[in-house]
C-alpha cells in the first residue's frame, strides 16, 4: 500500500527544530521603540511610520526560519570581516573599548527616539592606503548578483538604502567623535557566494542627511498628532508595496 503521508525526513525534523528555536528567539525579543537610522532610506515613509508605531505585520509576513539563518549567516561573515581587516592592519573598534562586552558606537537623539549603532569605527589604518581616520565603518553581505551591482554602480546607486544609513550615522555621531562626518566612510560589501570583498570610500553627503533627518522627524510628528503619511505609490503593483510587510493594511484603508 503506498504511504501518501511518508514521515519526514531526518533532515526535515532537524531543520524544523533549528527553525522553530530561531523563531522562538526572534519572538522574545521585544520590539524596537525607535527609528532605526538603518531603516529611514526606505522609500516608503507610510511603511516606516507602520514599523515605529509597532503596527502588526500582514500574515506570513514575519520572518521564517531560513531568513533568520541568512540573516544570522551574515553576522558571522561581518564578524570575519572584522578579524580580516585587522590583519590587514586597520585599527577597527566595533565596541567601546575594543572589549566583547563594551556597548556599540551609535547616538540617540529626539528623546531616544531616533537612534543607529554602527559596526565600526577605523581609528587608523596603513598609511599605503590614504585613508584618513577616524572614519565610519560600515558593512554589508549580499549576494553576488547585488554584490556585482554595488561594485559596478557604487553605493549610491545600487544601495540607496545603505547610502542615506551611512550619511545619517556621520552626522549624528559627529559630536562624539569629531571628524568623522569629514573623513570618508569606510563601506565593505562581502560576497556571500564567492566572498569576494569590495571596499568603497563613501564621502559625507549632507544633504541626504538632512532629509534623512527630516523624514525622521515627520514620521515622529505624524505618527504624534494621529496622521497617516501617504503611500509611496497609487496602485498596490508598485513593486515597493508588493514586497512590503503592512501591504494589506495599508491598502485596506481608505486613503
Amino acid at each position: 500500500m503506498l504511504d501518501f503521508n511518508p514521515r519526514p525526513s531526518m533532515a526535515e525534523r532537524i531543520n524544523a527544530l533549528v527553525d522553530a528555536a530561531l523563531i522562538a528567539e526572534r519572538e522574545a525579543t521585544p520590539p524596537r521603540t525607535y527609528l532605526g537610522a538603518s531603516r529611514l532610506g526606505h522609500a516608503c515613509e507610510r511603511a516606516l511610520q507602520f514599523e515605529f508605531a509597532g503596527a502588526p505585520k500582514d500574515e506570513g509576513a514575519d520572518f521564517g526560519g531560513q531568513t533568520l539563518r541568512i540573516f544570522e549567516i551574515g553576522h558571522q561573515l561581518e564578524d570575519l570581516a572584522i578579524r580580516w581587516l585587522r590583519a590587514a592592519g586597520l585599527d577597527l573598534y566595533t565596541r567601546k573599548g575594543n572589549r566583547p562586552d563594551g556597548d556599540q558606537f551609535g547616538f540617540s537623539v529626539a528623546g531616544g527616539r531616533i537612534r543607529g549603532h554602527v559596526d565600526g569605527i577605523v581609528a587608523g589604518a596603513p598609511a599605503a592606503l590614504g585613508l584618513r581616520t577616524p572614519a565610519l565603518w560600515e558593512c554589508k553581505t549580499m549576494n553576488a548578483k547585488n554584490w556585482r551591482a554595488c561594485v559596478k554602480d557604487g553605493l549610491a546607486v545600487s544601495k540607496p538604502v545603505y547610502a542615506a544609513q551611512i550619511a545619517i550615522y556621520q552626522a549624528y555621531m559627529e559630536p562624539s567623535v569629531p571628524g568623522i562626518s569629514t573623513n570618508p566612510a569606510l563601506f565593505t560589501a562581502i560576497n556571500k557566494d564567492t566572498a569576494e570583498l569590495h571596499h568603497e570610500q563613501v564621502p559625507f553627503d549632507a544633504d541626504l542627511a538632512q532629509r534623512m533627518s527630516d523624514r525622521a522627524v515627520r514620521i515622529l510628528q505624524a505618527t504624534d498628532a494621529g496622521e497617516l503619511l501617504p503611500r509611496i505609490a497609487a496602485s498596490r503593483d508598485f513593486f515597493e508595496c508588493r514586497f512590503c510587510a503592512h501591504a494589506e493594511r495599508c491598502w485596506g484603508l481608505a486613503a
